[in-house]
């Protein structure tokens, strides 16, 4: 009779402590750790160059937050664009685009060579339409080309953002254009620019989180394919997605011209790639949903 060993089952591994506090906590908490620790490098690096606090200087904390709203703005489109796991690299270019022709439209008659001598002095409303009408129109192109002609996201707003900026130079020949109204400068004075982010921020936290427009945008960034079997009309939410990321650059090139109280066709040089930055920074992922 032979000797059968019989080995008692291993007790399963317990896990770690870390492991469990790593599941219990949200997916982007490590984000916020890195970017706590940031903040920590530089106050420490204020103190020891300048002999002064880095995020308790009101000065700075100001300038930050005026800087970061622009971004922010375009931010909020962006992220909808990579929820449908696209990309759009024409927002820098666009803004360029829309600050100049904004600017054109709020001359002052005070101006030495105004770009259009009969259109001086105009309501405030018209040039700002004129500059997200125009961001606009950038954004509706780069939906259609995605959707219409199957290029991909990247060279379709990789191209516009060439065009943009070559057509930018090409309005203003190169020469700044100032001597803005006051009723146009004033959307980017003080902290217009942050109400105008955190508004935007809020209405577009309620379209994707509570409308159908924001669960058809989930979707499609979930599974194209499985989108368009449950009668989801991709195509046209694709290009309602462009054209707002492009109109957000239209409004954030207008908001830049007030603020700087100029309109320059270098504007927002690599803008594009802090708004892509801080959508994914914010927890978007490259890959959509």
């Amino acid at each position: 009779m032979s000797n059968i060993k019989v080995t008692a089952p291993a007790a399963p591994e317990q896990p770690s402590f870390l492991a469990n506090l790593r599941h219990k906590l949200p997916k982007d908490t490590g984000i916020f750790i890195v970017m706590v620790g940031i903040a920590l490098i530089f106050e420490m690096a204020g103190w020891y160059v300048r002999d002064q606090s880095f995020l308790l200087n009101t000065n700075r904390l100001i300038l930050i937050l005026l800087q970061v709203a622009i971004i922010g703005i375009i931010a909020v489109g962006v992220t909808q664009v990579i929820i449908t796991t696209g990309i759009d690299l024409s927002s820098g270019s666009v803004i360029a685009l829309t600050a100049v022709v904004a600017a054109s439209l709020a001359q002052t008659s005070d101006s030495l060579s105004p770009m259009f001598p009969s259109l001086v002095n105009m309501p405030a409303a018209i040039p700002i339409g004129a500059g997200i009408g125009v961001g606009l129109l950038c954004g509706l192109v780069n939906g259609v080309l995605i959707t219409r002609t199957g290029i991909p996201p990247f060279i379709a707003t990789l191209g516009m953002m060439v065009s943009a900026r070559g057509l930018a130079q090409y309005y203003t020949q190169g020469n700044p254009i100032s001597f803005l109204s006051d009723g146009f400068t004033a959307i980017g004075q003080g902290a217009m620019p942050v109400i105008i982010f955190l508004v935007v921020a809020f209405l577009f936290h309620i379209a994707l989180k509570h409308t159908r427009y924001g669960k058809y945008v989930y979707a499609i960034g979930g599974n194209m394919t499985s989108a368009k079997v449950s009668g989801i009309n991709v195509n046209k939410y694709l290009v309602i997605v462009y054209t707002i990321a492009g109109a957000l650059s239209g409004l954030a090139g207008v908001v830049l011209a007030a603020r700087v109280s100029s309109g320059q066709s270098s504007m927002g040089m690599a803008y594009e790639l802090d708004a892509i930055a801080a959508a994914v920074i914010g927890g978007s992922s490259l890959m959509g949903v």
